[in-house]
């Protein structure tokens, strides 16, 4: 289909509108309340256009098959002149110093709707600034555009924020003769209302930071970055987030700290809000830059200790680039050494599984998701794990009126919010295989494998309700002059006679899981477009390599689309372009990032200082199987890898040479770091880097069936302890930056405080198998019937207790928080 749109013709999709076409083909409609991907709220009227003739409103009206829109008539800007003129009444006239100017779309449209007069007026009210914690607010400076409040509920799924009364003077009746039509009823409503949070006084959310983002003036600001520069000073550097496996395009903004010192420093992280969302490890975890310098002596030392066989393995986590992962691949293979690096192993054995059995990658990608209708999520603590993943899963559920069912060994209060229609069950440990087989008993096309799991059904009764009518209407005919009073009565009394109990059918593993089957065929009707999203409970389960064999049976047999969310930022990568081991062998540990008998590390214990993520050139692979590139902000004047590299007998001047040379056979195109591109259109069109090649992986399936078991971890009176860190905390990256840093605690349910008799802040010791911690608790209101163990602080590697993401521990009370 066609619309043309200023004299420019332009296909289009049924049900795509009039604004978001004219984006996709770099035509601008102005608007200043609309975002993608979000509901179109008519706060500003900005958007409207001509279309065949009639005025309409460019961001909630699909275009038509033919449809002529004009959207720069001059009579439509005389329109919106008058609207910017509202908007301008009372507004602060301090652009030299707000936080928003250089960049600020009321200041934008003001200039370009060429608005140089002010011809109505209101007695302003006093309204008085906000402090939310990260966020603050400054109520003069907001035009009520409502988009915070539209990007909280539409993307994120928290619904944090609202409009209240303002508490202003009325608007003077008469100025809705001299006003246009849109400028009157946008003054009127901008009169009525301010941004507030939804509970209470306090903003009651994740601070992803998002609503700062979108704000087009400078009412929201980030708390850190208020007053500190203006916008014109700082220099943008493009970069990939380095703390999660979304890897979202960035800004780092930076400038020079000082006249006395004139090194950069970043001040801020954005995003370009429109199609990257941010969680807020990516918004506020920027300053963990290494500010250590060259230690040559400790440099020649480890590589004196590789070189004559010392080391003889490199322990290193997932948060490093391509180019670093194919550097210690190199070395592993020129030294004989060992990699170790047990969650990416465990995410490469539970790949590997899956592509063995299905001939294929996962298919499913993030924009699958947001274009889903029905969403199955397992084995993954959602928002905690992978926020931004959850925001698109959210924006998924909203926009599309999606449904699905979300899988937990605990219950999560914020899921809950997303939508009425997005179930959540609590399964036992151990249950996680019985959610995959129920997905094949009913959604399975393979009549074999069907017929196998039909045996798995129970026998029940139900109670129904036969039909009435002809009992009814011999009884109303005998009463007919009793009237319809009685004829309800006698309905009434009928249905209670001849209801009974018959015998069903339902899935054994329906009523394992406590799954409403009924409920679920309400979910299904009219659902089209299956996403099955699962994480790392499943790649750290004892049967994970059972679980991968039957998400490929899921993907091949079903219209579910696998999604498998990495556990860290380069999980993936690392997978990918490393042959790692189980144990390490005899010899000395070189811990890169991590600890060692040698130390090469951007943390405090380290021998020799490494770099930053966020001052290193490099790439990333995401969730998306997206090669993506970032950038450096600041310098780093010690040692990097490709350092060691070099001396060591391998000759790339710098680690980006590496880029296009990561390996073919692995999916990987040979192209130079600095032709990868890393930007959206205006389209929403991902041009960031390149998509992995996945004919690399095509084979022929190997399905196999295998019975299911049905045996739960049975607690007796300990405690089921979960490896996971805050929301905001991806590990000791994320907890080096200052607004994040903070010591390890005991993460606890306000239900399990309650049980065991303790608050927030007090002293518990728990007690696991071999190893007995003192921490304080923090009481997570979100969640229920959870106890979590962060595995952030650097002083104790927590997440070496768990083999499973789940143990057994026991916990006692051994001081409040006020002794």
């Amino acid at each position: 289909m066609r619309v043309k749109i200023n004299g420019v013709e332009c296909e289009f999709n049924e049900g795509e509108t009039i604004l978001n076409i004219a984006r996709k083909n770099d035509i601008f409609i102005p608007a200043i309340c609309y975002l993608s991907g979000c509901s179109a709220t008519l706060a500003c009227r900005m958007c409207m256009v001509e279309a065949d003739g009639k005025k309409v409103y460019s961001c909630n009206t699909k275009a038509k098959d033919g449809m002529v829109v004009e959207s720069d008539l001059s009579s439509l800007w005389e329109e919106r002149n008058e609207i910017m003129q509202a908007y301008c009444i009372n507004h602060p006239l301090q652009c030299g110093v707000c936080d928003k100017s250089g960049e600020c779309e009321l200041q934008n449209f003001t200039h370009k709707a060429r608005v140089n007069t002010q011809k109505h007026w209101i007695q302003d009210t006093h309204k008085p600034h906000k402090e939310w914690g990260f966020i603050n607010y400054d109520p003069a400076l907001c035009i009520v555009c409502e988009r915070c409040v539209t990007v909280c509920k539409d993307k994120i799924g928290e619904s944090a924020l609202k409009t209240t009364p303002r508490g202003g003077a009325a608007v003077d009746a008469t100025f809705k003769e001299s006003m246009g039509k849109d400028a009157y009823a946008i003054w009127t409503k901008f009169q009525k209302s301010l941004i507030a949070p939804a509970t209470g006084d306090k903003l009651e959310c994740s601070s992803c930071g998002e609503c700062t983002s979108v704000c087009p003036t400078g009412a929201l600001i980030g708390a850190k970055f208020q007053y500190t520069s203006n916008i014109w000073e700082l220099k943008r550097i493009p970069a990939s987030n380095p703390h999660s496996s979304d890897c979202e395009l960035l800004y780092y903004d930076i400038k020079q700290s000082g006249i006395a010192v004139q090194k950069p420093k970043i001040y801020r992280v954005s995003n370009d809000f429109s199609f990257a969302s941010l969680n807020k490890a990516a918004r506020y975890g920027y300053d963990t830059q290494n500010e250590a310098q060259k230690d040559e002596k400790a440099f020649k030392l480890l590589c004196e200790k590789i070189q004559n066989g010392v080391i003889k393995n490199i322990k290193f986590n997932s948060f490093i680039t391509n180019e670093e992962a194919l550097i210690l691949q190199n070395l592993k293979k020129k030294f004989d050494l060992r990699l170790l690096n047990d969650e990416a192993l465990k995410f490469k054995e539970f790949l590997e599984e899956f592509h063995q059995n299905a001939g294929e990658f996962y298919a499913a990608s993030s924009e699958d998701i947001t274009k889903s209708d029905f969403i199955v999520v397992a084995g993954t603590l959602l928002r905690y794990d992978a926020p931004s993943l959850s925001y698109k899963i959210n924006n998924a559920l909203v926009m599309n009126k999606g449904s699905g069912l979300y899988f937990h060994l605990f219950k999560d209060k914020g899921v809950e919010k997303y939508s009425k229609n997005f179930l959540s069950y609590i399964h036992k440990s151990g249950e996680e295989e019985q959610i995959l087989y129920y997905l094949l008993q009913k959604f399975s096309t393979d009549e074999t494998l069907k017929e196998r799991l039909n045996s798995f059904f129970v026998e029940e009764e139900k109670e129904i309700e036969e039909s009435i009518s002809e009992e009814v209407s011999e009884i109303i005919s005998e009463t007919n002059e009793a009237g319809e009073i009685i004829e309800k009565e006698v309905k009434k009394n009928i249905t209670k006679k001849i209801k009974k109990n018959i015998p069903i059918k339902r899935s054994l593993f329906a009523k394992n899981l406590g799954l409403d089957e009924d409920k679920m065929e309400d979910l299904l009707l009219k659902k089209s477009h299956f996403t099955l999203v699962v994480g790392s409970d499943f790649y750290f389960h004892k049967k994970a390599k059972k679980l991968a064999r039957l998400l490929a049976l899921i993907q091949k047999t079903t219209p579910f689309k696998v999604f498998l969310n990495p556990t860290h930022t380069n999980t993936l990568g690392v997978a990918l372009l490393c042959d790692l081991d189980k144990e390490a062998q005899n010899g000395e540990i070189l811990g890169y990032n991590e600890r060692g008998d040698f130390s090469f590390s951007y943390e405090e214990y380290c021998d020799l200082a490494s770099s930053s993520l966020n001052q290193q050139e490099g790439t990333f692979v995401n969730y998306d199987k997206r090669i993506v590139p970032t950038n450096a902000a600041l310098e780093f004047e010690g040692y990097f890898l490709n350092d060691v590299a070099n001396a060591l007998g391998f000759e790339e001047e710098f680690t980006i040479h590496y880029t296009q040379k990561l390996p073919i056979n692995r999916g990987f195109s040979p192209i130079a770091f600095d032709d990868l591109e890393n930007f959206y259109t205006n389209g929403g069109e991902n041009q960031r880097g390149y998509l992995l090649d996945l004919s690399q992986y095509k084979k022929t399936s190997n399905l196999n069936y295998e019975e299911p078991e049905f045996k739960a971890l049975d607690l007796d009176n300990s405690l089921l302890l979960y490896s996971a860190n805050p929301s905001y905390q991806f590990g000791r990256f994320s907890n080096r930056a200052s607004a994040l840093n903070e010591a390890i605690f005991l993460g606890l349910s306000e239900d399990l405080a309650t049980k065991f008799g303790v608050k927030d802040r007090d002293l518990i010791r728990l007690n696991l198998e071999n190893e007995s911690l003192n921490l304080s608790v923090r009481v997570d209101k979100d969640l229920v019937g959870v106890a979590y163990l962060p595995y952030f602080d650097e002083k104790i590697d927590t997440s070496s207790f768990f083999e499973e993401r789940v143990l057994r521990a026991n916990l006692e009370k051994i001081g409040g928080s006020d002794e």
